[in-house]
């Protein structure tokens, strides 16, 4: 019987995707984000194991809300991808009984082709880019942003659904020609029919020190709203660049 490692669940999610969703936190990620708030998702082998059968359980009592509210079921992580085998089951088996609607909530560090079958069964991809800056993603998560931005592309090219988030950290992504890059790379997609910047918080840093790592962001701010507003303008001016092309 497959099973899944899960990190937790939530039944009435509002932000993770279209209406109330039931939320899936998959265990385990490959990067590691200075200002990540569930540090806890990053080990592969703890969170509790769950057969199909469990999870589908636990989702069906809410169905009324999900389906009224046009909302359904959002997978997220740590990085879903990393268990595309069980999360391509679960999208298929809540289509087949529910006709659920099905989301991906990635930071698109995957192996590619290996979860093209679980992108046949997503109906929207949530993917998180880190940093446009090839360099300081390596540096703000330990690791290059190629596969993310292959998979926008991918993505584009297949004309899939995507929403794009953007977290928004002070002295990280407050540079002017970093956010007209990612306008313009943005701008370059086809399928993208959100695009959200998320302000960073320092709700998490208890669990940094829960788990005895050092944060390194200690002492950054949340952003004000002026420098919020700034950086979705640049974005928005960088998009534009690429339709007048």
């Amino acid at each position: 019987m497959i099973k899944g490692r899960i990190h937790s669940l939530e039944t009435f999610g509002t932000v993770d995707g279209p209406g109330i969703r039931f939320v899936l936190f998959m265990q385990g990620c490959l990067l590691k984000c200075q200002y990540c708030h569930n540090p806890d998702t990053w080990a592969l082998d703890e969170g509790k194991e769950m057969s199909l059968e469990e999870v589908l359980a636990e989702i069906e009592p809410y169905l009324n809300y999900y389906r009224t509210s046009g909302g359904g079921l959002t997978v997220s992580g740590g990085e879903p991808t990393l268990q595309a085998h069980f999360v391509k089951q679960l999208f298929t088996e809540v289509k087949k009984r529910w006709n659920l609607h099905t989301t991906l909530d990635s930071n698109g560090y995957n192996e590619g082709d290996k979860i093209n079958d679980l992108l046949d069964v997503t109906d929207l991809v949530m993917l998180d880019l880190k940093h446009i800056d090839d360099e300081a993603h390596i540096k703000l998560t330990g690791k290059s942003n190629e596969r993310t931005l292959k998979l926008a592309r991918w993505l584009s090219d297949h004309d899939r659904k995507m929403w794009i988030r953007h977290v928004y950290v002070p002295g990280i992504h407050d540079r002017e020609e970093d956010l007209l890059n990612l306008g313009r790379f943005i701008g370059s997609l086809n399928g993208v029919e959100k695009f959200e910047i998320l302000p960073y918080h320092q709700m998490g840093v208890y669990k940094w020190e829960m788990l005895g790592k050092a944060y390194e962001l200690e002492g950054v701010p949340s952003p004000t709203e002026e420098e919020v507003q700034r950086a979705y303008r640049l974005v928005e001016e960088g998009r534009k660049q690429v339709e007048l092309v």
